[in-house]
């Protein structure tokens, strides 16, 4: 209560200079359009005062914006627009001045645009509703200079934040925000659009006035760019207003006409005199209130600031969304490298020319907090050549993203599961690769101390590399790895994706694998492309030991260790799978007999380093 009083206090006392202020909007710009001065005809200045007279009477009862055409012969489209801060008593405030300049900025002229404070008015001899007018364009600046090229990029990437905002997240094409730039100093900015146009069409338009901000003002603090149809403002002092939205008056009684009129009158009346004094007390004390919390140390909002608190105890750059909106062109689809489990992946190119991978999580994924957070904790401390570095990551706006380094050469299934890039993956090559993977296999995931085993109910991965206990049941443990392990190794023997091969028969690639070993025609399983590289054992071995790695009970299958003693060593005798998971073959399977525990048939072990 005292706070409202306080409000109507300063209301009392600044009365006569608020109201100064808000019969003169400063007018920021002009624009003739190209038109060049004539005598106008009698008809078309008839239409035009018609138009002039309009605006206002309509914006006092409107919600901030409207157009309309007058005359059918020498026609006039007019329209006006109060952006988000302004409708009714305020907006024909605003509209009023923007009028009364009109014909003194653009005399004799068939069109104009005025651009004042918080409002924008426009008429024209053409229909130009839902045509967007970028050129040609204005900008003014002030007299401070900016000469740090950090702060430059910034605010360059807070506008265009602004512009998503204003077409993706309101249908008024305007938007108002600000930010501390550090302790000390503050931006505010202003995008807008006149609401004829659609969202795409404001976004065109904004996207071109921002183009012509390195020409003529990034230098500088403040400036404005407009066109006919577009404006954005940037300043370093708060200059939009808090909302001012006000209930319009109530429709009049159709049943007894004269005396709604009256009474539409006197609510007009009402409203005009003291709806105002309201909203101006409210705005008022919404003012001091935001004075007061920036005094007492709650400023607004850091503009890197992550509104989840949950990564300040890690290590891990944070990385501004605008950023990797900015360097994703707002996750555009070309910009998309693929989807994952948890979401999809884009390509993004920052300001100095670095690429990165940005692994946006998905809101319908299902992954929470902990696992993002458990994610990013464990890859950041992770240093290894066969991994892909993660760089930063990004919690803003509800937003989870991870941003990786950017690898040019793609991963291992773009040229070996391609029938011409293939022909470069010879034998040798292709044994290095299952070697190297044998060895740092495992590091997919983290288990607490003295943890072999868990359960999940929300199973995610993979088709076709996830063990059928975890597919299945959503049990997962390190077996699990090792079967995802088994199934690389048969692709890249055969040189065919798991998930893109079924024969005839109905058989999957580990049905079929297990089918040509039992037979002792491991050779047909193997690639075609190898035939002038190959070494028979080696190939046989390790189509061996892949379906060990698939056998279906967790139990039976090898650990990674294990794995890496089997390839290790070429004499050492290995156990023979049973039949492999989602086997078509069991029957015959079940006739092989093998040890259930590899820590009886494998003696010697080797202890790796991870």
């Amino acid at each position: 209560m005292r706070s409202i009083c306080f409000a109507f206090w300063l209301l009392l006392n600044f009365r006569s200079f608020v109201i100064t202020k808000a019969e003169q909007p400063a007018n920021l710009g002009s624009n003739c359009e190209n038109t060049t001065q004539q005598t106008l005809s009698s008809a078309y200045q008839t239409n035009l005062d018609r138009i002039l007279t309009w605006i206002p009477s309509d914006a006092a009862t409107s919600i901030g914006y409207n157009h309309t055409t007058i005359g059918t012969n020498s026609s006039v489209y007019g329209l006006y627009d109060c952006g988000g801060d302004l409708a009714g008593f305020f907006c024909q405030f605003c509209v009023s001045t923007a009028v009364r300049e009109a014909p003194q900025l653009c005399s004799n002229r068939v069109s104009a645009v005025v651009w004042n404070d918080y409002c924008v008015i426009r008429y024209s001899n053409e229909d130009f509703f839902g045509k967007a007018l970028t050129y040609p364009t204005w900008h003014t600046v002030g007299t401070k200079n900016i000469s740090n090229t950090t702060e430059i990029q910034i605010g360059e990437a807070f506008v265009r934040s602004l512009i998503r905002k204003s077409t993706n997240e309101t249908n008024q094409l305007y938007y108002k925000e600000g930010f501390n730039l550090s302790a000390t100093e503050s931006r505010y900015a202003v995008v807008q659009c006149t609401r004829d146009l659609t969202n795409e069409g404001c976004r065109q338009c904004l996207e071109v006035m921002l183009t012509e901000v390195p020409k003529c003002c990034e230098q500088h603090i403040p400036w404005t760019v407009w066109s006919g149809s577009c404006l954005i403002r940037y300043d370093d002092h708060m200059f939009y207003l808090l909302n001012t939205q006000q209930p319009s008056a109530p429709a009049p009684n159709a049943q007894d006409k004269q005396e709604g009129n009256k009474r539409s009158k006197t609510l007009i009346i009402t409203f005009s005199v003291i709806g105002p004094i309201i909203v101006l007390c409210l705005s008022l004390y919404c003012f001091w209130h935001r004075k007061r919390l920036i005094k007492v140390g709650l400023p607004l909002p850091s503009f890197r600031k992550i509104q989840s608190e949950e990564m300040w105890n890690t290590d891990l750059p944070r990385i501004p969304l605008i950023t990797i909106l900015q360097s994703t062109d707002n996750f555009s689809e070309a910009s998309k490298l693929g989807e994952g489990g948890f979401g999809p992946v884009y390509k993004g190119t920052l300001r100095d020319g670095k690429q990165i991978a940005v692994k946006r999580l998905s809101k319908f994924s299902g992954q929470g907090s902990e696992e993002f957070n458990n994610e990013v904790m464990f890859i950041a401390k992770l240093r290894h050549r066969n991994l892909v570095r993660l760089l930063a990551c990004c919690l803003e706006e509800n937003e989870k993203i991870l941003v990786y380094e950017y690898l040019p050469n793609k991963s291992l299934d773009f040229h070996l599961f391609d029938v011409d890039r293939r022909k470069q993956f010879d034998w040798k090559l292709r044994l290095s690769i299952i070697n190297g993977i044998a060895r740092d296999f495992g590091l997919a995931r983290a288990f607490e101390v003295g943890q072999n085993q868990a359960n999940t109910k929300r199973v995610m991965g993979t088709l076709g590399y996830m063990a059928p206990e975890y597919a299945m049941e959503g049990l997962f443990s390190v077996k699990s790895d090792v079967f995802s392990f088994g199934v690389l190794v048969l692709e890249i023997i055969c040189g065919r994706k798991n998930g893109g091969f079924y024969l005839s028969d109905g058989q999957t690639l580990i049905s079929y694998a297990w089918r040509m070993w039992y037979e002792g025609k491991c050779l047909e399983l193997m690639d075609p492309m190898l035939e002038k590289s190959f070494i028979e054992d080696g190939v046989e071995r390790c189509i061996q030991i892949g379906l060990l790695c698939v056998q279906e009970d967790a139990r039976d299958r090898p650990t990674m260790s294990d794995v890496v003693v089997m390839q290790a060593s070429d004499t050492l005798a290995i156990p023979k799978p049973k039949h492999s998971a989602f086997s078509v073959g069991r029957t015959a399977a079940e006739e092989v007999t093998t040890s259930r525990s590899f820590k009886n048939d494998i003696t010697s072990s080797i202890t790796l380093p991870r």
